[in-house]
């Protein structure tokens, strides 16, 4: 009877340390899916270009709108033939990159172009052409990289 007693004793011994074994094993698999590497800081810079082309006359920027992620920003009235903003840090949590202009432009040959730079490199780029006012816009997902 005493061996009996002392074998239940040790199956339960052993079921508790497998329990014990599954659960730390579970929590250590879960630990391995965090998102924290899964994000990374890029380099962007948004970019709007006006190409008057051939003729008399000067494209002017009405408006240029960017967004990052949930923040917008609007530029009404930019000076120049480029408007960009300088090189950003933003890291891909951000998820979405959006950017829009609007001009009047002078000639039949005119052209609109945005460009969003990531990393050195245009990763979305979009022209319009044609005279009178044009409007441009693209958006960039980190999630499509």
């Amino acid at each position: 009877m005493k061996q009996f007693y002392k074998s239940k004793n040790l199956l339960r011994l052993s079921f508790l340390f497998i329990v014990l074994f599954s659960v730390i094993s579970v929590v250590n698999s879960c630990k391995d899916d965090d998102d924290e590497d899964q994000y990374k800081d890029h380099i962007v810079q948004f970019e709007a270009k006006i190409v008057n082309g051939t003729g008399s006359g000067t494209g002017v920027f009405k408006t240029v709108y960017t967004q990052v992620g949930t923040g917008p920003n609007t530029v009404f009235n930019p000076t120049g033939l480029t408007w960009s903003t300088g090189e950003q840090f933003i890291n891909s949590s951000q998820s979405q990159l959006n950017l829009a202009a609007n001009a009047v432009l002078p000639n039949a040959d005119s052209k609109l172009t945005v460009n969003i730079w990531v990393d050195g490199e245009i990763a979305k780029t979009k022209t319009v052409e044609g005279v009178g006012e044009k409007s441009v816009s693209i958006a960039h997902s980190f999630l499509e990289l």
